[in-house]
C-alpha cells in the first residue's frame, strides 16, 4: 500500500469531516516518513475568492511508530465559501508538496487540492424531509379522476387510450409539438394518496402544474392559473389539504429561467389579448425578455424559440415571481410545502437569493431544491462561483452524482468508484443539504432506470429506434432484481430517496417522451411495488436515515458495504451485483446487526446472486421486526 501523508475522509487526518459553519475550527494532521528529515511543514490554504493563498506553519506533534511523524494546525474559515488547501514540507531534499487525489487521499508532490466548505452558521433547512420519502409525478400520465375536461384549450389532442405510447413524430411542418394528453389531473393524484401513503412516501414534486400547451408544461404560458386539464386552483388547494392527512408534503416545479412563447407575458403565437412582449413594446413584459432585434430575434432557451429567455433581475419580474402578490407566495398560501427550480444554475445569485427571502417569509419550513447535474458545492455556471448550498440560496439540490454512482456501480462500475463519488458529496455539502438532497435514479430528463439497468445502451440513438424497444422477459427480470439492488443503496444513503412514478412498477423506457409513460395500473410488478413499500417502512423507522453519520465498510469487486449510524442506532447496506452467491464477514462493531431483508449465518451475512441485504441495531429494529411479524 502506498504511503498516505493526508487524507480527508480520516479522521485522523482532518476533524471535523465534511463541510463547518463558518467560524469552526477544522484540526489538519499530516503524517510524514521520519527519514525525510522534515523540518517545517506548512498549511497553504486559498479562499475561492482570493487570488492569492496564506501559510499557516504547522506545529510537530508527535511519533507515530518508529518511522512517522504528525504535523498539526487548526485552521478556522471566518466567512461563508469555499477554501482550497494543500500542504508544503521543507526537508533535506528541498520543498516537497502534498497534494489532493480524486478519492481524498493525499500524494507526495503533485498540484492536486482538497475543498473545505463554510457555510452560513444560520443555514437550516425544513425537518419535515429529513428521513422521508419523494416521489416525482409528471402530472398527464399518472393518475387520470375520470372527470370531464373544461374549458380544453386549442391545439391539443386528447388521448383516449391511456398506456399508449407518447407521440414522438413530427407534425407535417416538421415540428414536435408535446401536444397530446393522457388526461392525468390532480384529482386523479389525490385518488391515489392511500397507495402514496403505503408507499412511505412523505412529498410529492410535481412536474409543472401551471397553464402551459405542451404536455411537460415547462414552456409556461400563465403562472397563476393551474392548467385547464389538471384541475383548478380549488383543487390545488383540496389536494395539500388531503396529503397533509396522510403525512405528505406538495412541492412545486418552478420555470422562471424562461416562459413560453405561447404565454400571456410574450404571446407569439395570439392565444391571448395583444398585450404580449411580442405584440408591443409598450407590454409590461417587454422588459422581460432578451430582444436583438424586435419582435422576431430575441434569446431562447438553448436556441428553442418556443422558450423566450427572462431577464430574471428585470425588477418588473422579480416583483412579479417574489413579491408580495407574486406567484411563489401565492401558491405557498394555497398549501404547497415549497418549491424545485429547474434549470437552478442559469438563475443568478440575485434572483436566487431574493427568491429564498421570499419563500422564507412566507413559509420558513418550505423547502427550495435546485436542479443541479453535477456536485453542486463547485458548480460554476456563467464564468462565475455558485453560491446554492452556502445558506442564502437553495435548500439543497437533485442529487444525480449519487445516481451516477449508483447505476454506474450496478453497470459493471467500480465498487471504489461509488464510494468516493458519496464521499465527495458528503465531504463537500453542507450538513443541511446533504440531509435533504433528492436522491433520484431517474426522472423526466433520464432514460428509466430499469432501462440503464437492464436494456441495450442508448448510445445516441434516435427516437425512431427508442420507440421500437422493449425489455425481453429475460432482460426484463434481469432489470427488476437489479431495480431492488439500485432502491436499497437509495434508500439508506445521505439524503432523501426520490422515486420517480412508476419506476416501483417496473415502468421502463428510453428518453423522452418514452421516459414519461402512463403509470400501469392494474398492471404493476407487484413484489417490486412490496419492495418499495418494506423500503418506505424502513426509512420511516430508523433514526439513523434521518441525519446519521455514513461509514464505508467495504468496495471491492461486486461486493458494496456500507453503514450509517446515529447514537446507539444503524443500519448496514450490503450489495451482491455478480451472479454468484457471496459471503460477507461482518467488520469489528457490527457483528450484532439483525436482518431486516435478506439472511447472516453467525457473523456472516449471506448474499445469494444479485442480492441486497439490510441490516441493523437499535430499538427501531426491534420493533420493526415484530410489527412485520404481527402484520
Amino acid at each position: 500500500m502506498a504511503f498516505c501523508p493526508f487524507h480527508a475522509y480520516d479522521p485522523d487526518h482532518r476533524s471535523p469531516f465534511g463541510a463547518v459553519p463558518a467560524g469552526t475550527a477544522v484540526h489538519l494532521r499530516v503524517l510524514l516518513p521520519r527519514d525525510y528529515g522534515c523540518s517545517s511543514c506548512t498549511l497553504v490554504i486559498r479562499a475561492d475568492d482570493q487570488k492569492e493563498a496564506r501559510r499557516y506553519g504547522m506545529f510537530w506533534c508527535g511519533m507515530h511508530g518508529q518511522n512517522s511523524e504528525w504535523w498539526e494546525c487548526h485552521f478556522r474559515p471566518e466567512t461563508p465559501g469555499l477554501y482550497w488547501y494543500s500542504f508544503e514540507c521543507q526537508t533535506h531534499q528541498g520543498t516537497l508538496p502534498i497534494s489532493a487525489r480524486p478519492d481524498g487521499s493525499g500524494v507526495l508532490g503533485g498540484q492536486g487540492t482538497w475543498q473545505l466548505t463554510a457555510y452560513d452558521p444560520s443555514f437550516q433547512t425544513p425537518d419535515w424531509i429529513k428521513g422521508g420519502v419523494y416521489y416525482q409525478i409528471f402530472p398527464d400520465r399518472f393518475a387520470c379522476s375520470g372527470r370531464s375536461k373544461q374549458d380544453v384549450p386549442a391545439g391539443r389532442t386528447l388521448r383516449q387510450d391511456w398506456g399508449g405510447q407518447p407521440e414522438w413524430r413530427p407534425n407535417a411542418e416538421g415540428k414536435v409539438t408535446n401536444s397530446d394528453f393522457f388526461g392525468g389531473d390532480l384529482p386523479g393524484i389525490e385518488q391515489k394518496l392511500p397507495y402514496l401513503e403505503r408507499l412511505g412516501v412523505t412529498c410529492l414534486y410535481l412536474n409543472p402544474i401551471f397553464e402551459s400547451h405542451s404536455n411537460h408544461r415547462y414552456d409556461t404560458a400563465d403562472y397563476t392559473k393551474i392548467d385547464p386539464l389538471l384541475g383548478c386552483e380549488d383543487d390545488l388547494k383540496h389536494l395539500c389539504a388531503q396529503a397533509a392527512k396522510h403525512g405528505i408534503h406538495i412541492v412545486l416545479d418552478g420555470v422562471f429561467s424562461h416562459t413560453g412563447s405561447d404565454s400571456v407575458y410574450f404571446n407569439r403565437e395570439g392565444r391571448y389579448p395583444p398585450n404580449g412582449a411580442y405584440n408591443t413594446q409598450d407590454s409590461p413584459y417587454y422588459s422581460w425578455y432578451k430582444f436583438q432585434k424586435w419582435p422576431e430575434l430575441y434569446t431562447s432557451w438553448w436556441g428553442f424559440i418556443t422558450l423566450p429567455e427572462v431577464h430574471e433581475e428585470d425588477p418588473s419580474f422579480l416583483e412579479f415571481i417574489c413579491g408580495e402578490q407574486g406567484v411563489l407566495k401565492k401558491w405557498l398560501r394555497c398549501g404547497v410545502s415549497g418549491w424545485r427550480l429547474d434549470v437552478a444554475d442559469e438563475l443568478p445569485d440575485v434572483f436566487l437569493e431574493r427568491l429564498r427571502q421570499a419563500v422564507k417569509e412566507q413559509s420558513p419550513d418550505a423547502l427550495i431544491l435546485g436542479e443541479v447535474w453535477e456536485d453542486a458545492s463547485n458548480k460554476e455556471s456563467y464564468g462565475a462561483r455558485r453560491k446554492f448550498l452556502l445558506g442564502n440560496q437553495l435548500d439543497s439540490v437533485m442529487n444525480y452524482p449519487f445516481r451516477n454512482a449508483i447505476l454506474g456501480f450496478l453497470t459493471g462500475g467500480k465498487a471504489e468508484d461509488f464510494l468516493s463519488i458519496v464521499l465527495s458529496v458528503c465531504e463537500h455539502y453542507p450538513a443541511p443539504a446533504l440531509h435533504t438532497l433528492m436522491n433520484h435514479i431517474g426522472t423526466h430528463d433520464t432514460e428509466r432506470a430499469l432501462t440503464i439497468l437492464a436494456g441495450e445502451p442508448e448510445n445516441g440513438r434516435g427516437r425512431d429506434w427508442q420507440s421500437q424497444q422493449c425489455l425481453s422477459p429475460d432482460q426484463k427480470a434481469h432489470g427488476l432484481q437489479f431495480m431492488r439492488l439500485a432502491s436499497a443503496m437509495q434508500y439508506t444513503l445521505p439524503g432523501v430517496p426520490s422515486v420517480y412514478y412508476g419506476d416501483e412498477t417496473g415502468m421502463e423506457g428510453y428518453k423522452d417522451p418514452f421516459n414519461r409513460g402512463c403509470y400501469p395500473w392494474g398492471k404493476e410488478d407487484v413484489s417490486l411495488v412490496e419492495w418499495y413499500c418494506s423500503l418506505g417502512r424502513i426509512r420511516k423507522a430508523c433514526p439513523a436515515l434521518v441525519d446519521g453519520e455514513f461509514i464505508p465498510l467495504f468496495s471491492q469487486g461486486d461486493i458494496l458495504a456500507f453503514g450509517r449510524r446515529k447514537g446507539n442506532d444503524t443500519i448496514l447496506t450490503v450489495i451482491n451485483r455478480s451472479s454468484s452467491p457471496a459471503a460477507f464477514p461482518l467488520p469489528k462493531g457490527w457483528e450484532n446487526v439483525a436482518c431486516i431483508l435478506g439472511k447472516k449465518e453467525n457473523d456472516t451475512i449471506v448474499l445469494t446472486p444479485h442480492d441486497a441485504v439490510l441490516a441493523g441495531t437499535g430499538q427501531w429494529i426491534n420493533k420493526l421486526l415484530s410489527t412485520s411479524k404481527d402484520g
